[in-house]
């Protein structure tokens, strides 16, 4: 059996940045493996096709350029937000609006993303909702430990049902 659509995938990996001496920044092992359903569109496309045809027990090694991961960094996601939006009950948390702070927010359609608190100025709060790996060179590593046939239910839902599943 071979990576393909509709086939659960488990693995490993270890994500570092730009290639293989960077910085480790994500890695899952194996009592704890990434699980996810094969062409359901949870993972980043050119991650996925980077896997097609691999078997159970393949290695895999391979570098996403930023404009095939999360995208390059946009100043124009670095955004000064009125102070007032983050009190709670009249007041604001001084321990919310710390710098480096992570904040989920949400865009003007309700979907959910986190800003970080870049700095905090008078009635100003300066957030960057530029993804964390936003620009970066993504390098990644692992190996392929089991493969099998999605279910009926999986496949209707889109995603990995049981043990490890809905796991992001």
């Amino acid at each position: 059996m071979t990576i393909s659509e509709n086939k659960v995938v488990s693995l490993t990996y270890e994500l570092k940045l730009d290639n293989a001496s960077g910085e480790v920044v994500d890695m899952a092992d194996a009592s704890e493996p990434l699980v996810f359903l094969y062409g359901a569109g949870n993972m980043l496309p050119k991650f996925e096709s980077n896997l097609a045809n691999l078997k159970v027990n393949d290695n895999f090694e391979f570098t996403l350029a930023s404009a095939d991961a999360y995208g390059d960094f946009i100043e124009e996601a670095i955004i000064d937000l009125p102070i007032d939006i983050f009190m709670v009950e009249g007041k604001i948390d001084p321990d919310m609006l710390t710098i480096g702070n992570i904040i989920p927010m949400q865009d003007n359609e309700g979907h959910p993303m986190d800003g970080v608190v870049v700095a905090v100025e008078n009635d100003q709060v300066k957030m960057d909702f530029n993804h964390p790996m936003a620009g970066k060179t993504l390098y990644f590593t692992g190996k392929i430990l089991d493969l099998r046939d999605a279910t009926e239910e999986e496949l209707s839902h889109g995603h990995v049902h049981g043990p490890h599943g809905h796991h992001h």
